[in-house]
C-alpha cells in the first residue's frame, strides 16, 4: 500500500503514490504556466524533469527553482519545431538522465486572425509548434521509449480540439490535428509498450492569459460558464497530467480527457429557453 505524500514532506522512505520516483520526464513549454506547474508535480512525484523551452533564460530560472528544492531537473533550449533542435534535446536528456520514460507535449503558440486574412507562413507558424512539434518529440524521444518497450506520452491540446475557436488562426485545426496524433500513436505504439493519452484544457489562469481577467467582470463571466463556477489554475491540468504519466494510468491509452470545470456541458444554458431559467437561488 502506498502512501499519497508531497515529495518536498522530506519522508524519502515512503513511495509517492504516482509511482514516479527516478523516471525521466521530459516537460516541452516548460516555462510557460501549465508547463511549470507540470515540472513542479512531475518533480515533487520524485520524477527527474528534463525541461525544454526556446525561452532558455526562463527555463534555466525554472530548473533552479526546482534544484533547489531538491527536484533534480535540466534545463536545454529547444525549439520543438526545428527536428535538429529536437534531435540536440534528446542527446541532451539521455546524457544526463538516460532514455525518457515520459514525453508532456506542453508547448504552445496562439495567434489572432481568422482564416480569411491568415497568411500562409502565419498557418505554417502555428502548426509548425502546435502539430508539427508534438510529432517530432514523439518520434525523436519515441525512439527511446520503443527500445526499452516502455513509456508514456501526455500532449495538451485544448478544447478548441473540439470547438472552432474563432479568428485564431490555425489554432483549433492544430489542436484537432494532436488530439488525433495521440490516438495515432497510441494505435500503432501501444502494441509496443507506449501509452499516449491528450488532456484538453479549458479556461486557464496562465501569464499569457492573464491580461484578460483584468477587464472589467470578464472573470466572473468566464466563470459563470464552467460548472465549477471558476477559472482553471495550471495546477487542475498538471495534477491531471501527472496522472496519466504515471503507473496508475496504466490502462489509459487513447484517450483524451476534458479538463475544463464543465465548461462543455454548459453547452444547453447559452442557448435562450423561456421557462427553464434558473432561479436566483441555484445560480
Amino acid at each position: 500500500m502506498t502512501k499519497q505524500i508531497n515529495r518536498s514532506d522530506g519522508d524519502a522512505g515512503v513511495q509517492h503514490w504516482l509511482e514516479l520516483e527516478g523516471k525521466v520526464c521530459v516537460v516541452s513549454g516548460a516555462a510557460g504556466g501549465i508547463g511549470s506547474a507540470i515540472a513542479h508535480v512531475l518533480g515533487h512525484a520524485g520524477a527527474r524533469v528534463a525541461l525544454l523551452d526556446r525561452d532558455e533564460e526562463k527555463c534555466r530560472a525554472l530548473a533552479h527553482t526546482l534544484n533547489a528544492k531538491g527536484i533534480e531537473a535540466l534545463a536545454l533550449a529547444c525549439d520543438i519545431g526545428d527536428i535538429y533542435s529536437v534531435r540536440g534535446a534528446v542527446t541532451g536528456v539521455e546524457s544526463a538522465y538516460g532514455v525518457a520514460d515520459v514525453l508532456v507535449n506542453n508547448a504552445g503558440l496562439l495567434r489572432p486572425g481568422g482564416i480569411e486574412q491568415i497568411g500562409l507562413d502565419a498557418w505554417n507558424a502555428m502548426l509548425r509548434v502546435n502539430l508539427t512539434g508534438y510529432m517530432l518529440c514523439s518520434q525523436q524521444f519515441g525512439h527511446g521509449m520503443l527500445k526499452q518497450g516502455a513509456g508514456a506520452i501526455v500532449h495538451v491540446a485544448s478544447v478548441a480540439a473540439h470547438h472552432p475557436q474563432t479568428y485564431s488562426g490555425a489554432y483549433s485545426p492544430g489542436k484537432a490535428g494532436v488530439a488525433m496524433l495521440s490516438k495515432q500513436l497510441a494505435a500503432e505504439w501501444g502494441p509496443r509498450g507506449i501509452r499516449s493519452n491528450t488532456v484538453c484544457p479549458g479556461m486557464i489562469r496562465t501569464p499569457l492569459s492573464a491580461a484578460f481577467y483584468e477587464h472589467g467582470d470578464i472573470e466572473r463571466r468566464r466563470s459563470a460558464m464552467t460548472a465549477s463556477r471558476r477559472i482553471g489554475e495550471p495546477g487542475d491540468i498538471a495534477d491531471v497530467v501527472a496522472f496519466l504519466a504515471s503507473a496508475r494510468a496504466a490502462y489509459v491509452n487513447g484517450a483524451e480527457l476534458v479538463v475544463d470545470g464543465g465548461l462543455e456541458s454548459m453547452l444547453m444554458d447559452l442557448v435562450p429557453r423561456p421557462g427553464f431559467e434558473a432561479t436566483p437561488a441555484a445560480r
